[in-house]
């Protein structure tokens, strides 16, 4: 390596070229044990050993480039570098950025070909595979483009000194933008596998040898993580030292110092992916040479004859608890005689699939035992995961007893503080974001907007589609990782400070959030007796509050305490990196986790019971239905009003408020939202006492009229009238949910998403009140609210004025299932009632 022009100047060179070259030395080793393992004892290459040893040619010439970078000053800053040095110093710089997405490409895409030879019978899991597939190679054929194309014109990507008609993209900016689809893809490799694997029918042994070798790949989110951190390092010292963003790569801005520890860490997380995506392959070959390493020393023996005689396994995909297949592993009862079934893995010639060397050879000769542990578990009627987690799947959720349902509801409310305290947490962050960037009050209800609009698309698509075909848990799932993709874009979104990019954000946020609520709202409702569901409601409601309370005082005391520019708002990156890993562990937890469903026809029976109830003359279907789509109208008002109050909240005090006060709007601000929680858990505890019509009608009659005296007060009492408007208006939205569901029958999944699109009021009235604000000043637009909260009254009016939607929303206990049936119920759910009946009577 060659002296820089200053002997005394530091340089990063020695540890860069000294991890890179041991990383891709070993990345060739392994992956030469790969070929070995798959050619010759194998006997079968398929197309992911192609992609890897494509990803080895590409990791190789990136390794190279930053080696060769080592010997023209990569390490060094600027000033040391020799002048001789700099047209090579910024190709190899240039064919690093190059190569680097294709590497990563390649060894996805071979990882992700391995995965969907590992199952044919699961669509599920092979659909997630081929979305995961498209992501990568999309974004990365992005990445790969604008890194090729990093400078206009394309050739002064190759000088060191740009003209004025020259520009080119800042890399760290490029990079910190690439981190988000980096991550994500890293954990949906991590994580996509793990229920097929831990599903499989093997001894404990091999399965905790599987799961662990494929459990190896978080190891590449990790090394990720970090060399963003490199990358966030010196995207700040840059800032810090007053260099331009904008300035080139390979430009007089110290590129190659801030840059080389970055690079290295690109050159791990590449060569540690080929390195943990061949560790599952090299099984036959550990089995060759360490049998003792995979299996008991008892089978040894037996099982290295039956390999060397090329006896296989046979690989079954069974059902199991939820209605899917689980791969369980066989052998014939003749071992001199092959199975057809061995046809779709073992072939004649001794090759196998991906799926049969991870088995094979120790489970030839354990299918005694294997088949005793399955009839056994089919005896017993449950399925377990590692012998500790009860798969089984759980009675439906409502015909469960209220002790029955309280580990269910427990789980679930978790959720309800998760997204009270997101959006607490978002809110904080947008107006820091308004600050530092110096946004128009246009663009900040922008944000807000943006994030509501989610609550509209994400419900009336994939949300109902998601909840009606697969139920709750895997709507729950889908919010929690859609949710946690909004939030790991706000890492670039801070770095770059682009209003677009938190636009985005804020939508894919909103629209997991939705996700989650279409799910978690009817569960918590229907989970457990349904005379209950509105205390219940309101109780989680009052967590999700509790959520929306501390995530503000975390934020401003915390988090932003000191986020005043561009470099302090990069820091707040670890806390949303934070919260994205939370929801993907809690997403993989709820997988594992017996959470009761409750089928359109469980649901069915409930409103048959219910509906029994009713006058026989009345026009039943047409009553629920148009009792729910005034609810529908009701919560789009209200929670267009709640947020009219949200964001005028501040401004609206500032107004009004005595200039010899010393607290804060935004501690007033916090005082409501402590209000608007105990005005939940009110309504829970009045619940116990009153009909929920009555409950509704009293939060609407004081939200009407704090909202009409509140604009006419000023100084405490006019900051009192709005503290009271959130009290009254926070128990509207769950009482609103759970009346409006009662008696849906099979349609009780497809309202849940009609109401919570119904939230998406919260995109539009806030523009509206921005405008009158303006126009007219902040009191007086603040009748908005009094609009807003008078327009949806007309739902408990409704309610409490007609006694046909007295009787079918008041609650009733649960009926016997010998009820008389009315006459409109689907001829299923009668004859479903009928056997129940005389099952009862027998």
């Amino acid at each position: 390596m060659s002296s820089s022009s200053n002997p005394t100047a530091p340089t990063r060179a020695p540890e860069v070229l000294a991890v890179t070259a041991a990383v891709i030395a070993t990345s060739s080793c392994v992956v030469a044990l790969r070929l070995v393992s798959r050619v010759a004892i194998v006997r079968k290459v398929s197309w992911n050993d192609h992609f890897m040893i494509l990803a080895w040619v590409l990791a190789f010439g990136l390794s190279f480039s930053i080696c060769f970078g080592t010997s023209r000053g990569l390490g060094l800053r600027d000033a040391d570098i020799r002048p001789e040095w700099e047209a090579s110093l910024i190709r190899s710089e240039y064919v690093f950025s190059v190569l680097y997405n294709p590497a990563l490409m390649a060894t996805k895409t071979s990882i992700l070909l391995f995965y969907l030879s590992l199952s044919k019978t699961r669509p599920f899991f092979r659909w997630s595979c081929f979305t995961t597939l498209a992501v990568v190679n999309v974004a990365g054929a992005v990445l790969t483009f604008l890194n090729i194309f990093q400078c206009r014109p394309a050739l002064a990507a190759f000088q060191t000194q740009l003209s004025p008609s020259e520009t080119c993209i800042d890399i760290f900016t490029l990079y910190l933008s690439s981190a988000p689809v980096n991550i994500i893809t890293d954990l949906a490799i991590l994580f996509l596998p793990m229920p097929l694997l831990t599903s499989m029918r093997l001894p404990r042994k091999q399965k905790n040898i599987l799961v662990i070798t494929f459990a190896l790949g978080g190891f590449v989110a990790v090394v990720d993580v970090v060399r963003i951190a490199y990358l966030q390092q010196a995207s700040l010292s840059r800032l810090e030292a007053g260099i331009d963003s904008t300035s080139r790569l390979g430009g007089r801005n110290d590129f190659s110092w801030y840059a080389s520890l970055s690079y290295m860490w690109s050159a791990v997380e590449v060569n540690v992916g080929i390195i943990c995506a061949c560790v599952p392959t090299l099984k036959p070959l550990v089995v060759r040479i360490l049998p003792a390493l995979v299996h008991d020393g008892d089978n040894l023996t037996r099982t290295s004859a039956s390999y060397a005689n090329g006896q296989q396994p046979t690989l079954h995909d069974t059902p199991n608890m939820d209605g899917r297949n689980q791969t369980s592993v066989a052998s014939d009862a003749h071992p001199s005689q092959p199975s057809p079934a061995t046809t779709g893995g073992a072939t004649a010639e001794g090759r196998m699939d991906m799926i049969d060397f991870l088995t094979t050879p120790d489970m030839v000769n354990t299918r005694s035992s294997t088949h005793t542990t399955s009839k056994d578990q089919e005896r017993r009627g449950s399925n377990t995961f590692y012998d500790f987690v009860n798969m089984h799947q759980s009675k439906s959720m409502v015909k469960m007893s209220g002790r029955e349902s309280v580990p269910a509801l427990a789980l679930v409310t978790i959720l309800f503080f998760l997204w009270g305290f997101a959006y607490g947490l978002l809110d904080v962050l947008n107006g820091q974001f308004q600050l530092v960037v110096r946004m128009s009050g246009g663009q900040f209800v922008g944000l807000a907007a943006a994030y509501w609009a989610g609550y509209f698309v994400a419900p009336l698509t994939f949300g109902r589609i998601v909840l009606k075909r697969w139920g709750f848990k895997a709507t729950l799932m889908t919010g929690l990782c859609i949710y946690g993709c909004g939030t790991l874009i706000f890492w670039p979104s801070a770095v770059l400070a682009s209003f677009p990019a938190f636009i985005i954000s804020n939508f894919i946020v909103g629209s997991g959030l939705a996700t989650l609520e279409v799910a978690a709202n009817p569960f918590i409702i229907l989970c457990g007796p349904p005379q209950y569901g509105e205390i219940r409601s309101n109780f989680a409601q009052g967590i999700q509050a509790v959520g929306s309370v501390v995530s503000p005082i975390l934020a401003r005391r915390v988090l932003f305490k000191s986020a005043k520019d561009g470099p302090a708002l990069i820091d707040v990156q670890w806390a949303y990196l934070g919260i994205a890993l939370f929801d993907i562990a809690l997403a993989l937890v709820f997988y594992y986790l017996p959470l009761p469903e409750a089928s359109d026809d469980d649901l069915e029976d409930i409103a048959a019971d219910r509906h029994r109830t009713l006058p026989d003359d009345q026009p039943r279907p047409s009553l629920i239905f148009f009792t729910l789509g005034l609810g529908v109208f009701s919560q789009f008002c209200y929670v267009g009003g709640q947020e009219v109050v949200s964001t005028g909240f501040q401004p609206f005090v500032r107004a009004i408020r005595s200039s010899s006060t010393t607290i804060a709007a935004v501690d007033y601000q916090a005082i409501g939202q402590a209000c608007f929680a105990a005005g939940r858990f009110l309504a829970a505890l009045m619940g116990c006492f009153l009909r929920p019509r009555w409950i509704l009608g009293f939060f609407y009659l004081g939200a009407v009229i704090t909202a009409a005296l509140a604009p006419s007060f000023t100084g405490g009492d006019g900051v009192a009238m709005i503290i009271l408007i959130m009290f009254f208006e926070s128990a509207i939205f769950p009482t609103i949910f759970a009346i409006s569901l009662r008696g849906l029958g099979r349609h009780t999944k497809t309202g849940s998403a009609f109401l919570t699109a119904a939230a998406s009021g919260g995109a539009v009235f806030p523009a509206v009140l921005s405008r009158l604000s303006t126009r007219h000043g902040v009191r007086v637009a603040f009748y908005l609210v009094l609009a807003l909260f008078a327009s949806g009254s007309c739902f408990p009016i409704y309610l409490n004025a007609w006694s046909p939607a007295k009787a079918h929303v008041d609650p009733v206990p649960q009926a016997s299932p010998r009820a008389r049936l009315p006459s409109w119920v689907s001829s299923t759910a009668r004859r479903r009632k009928d056997v129940e009946g005389k099952a009862e009577g027998s």
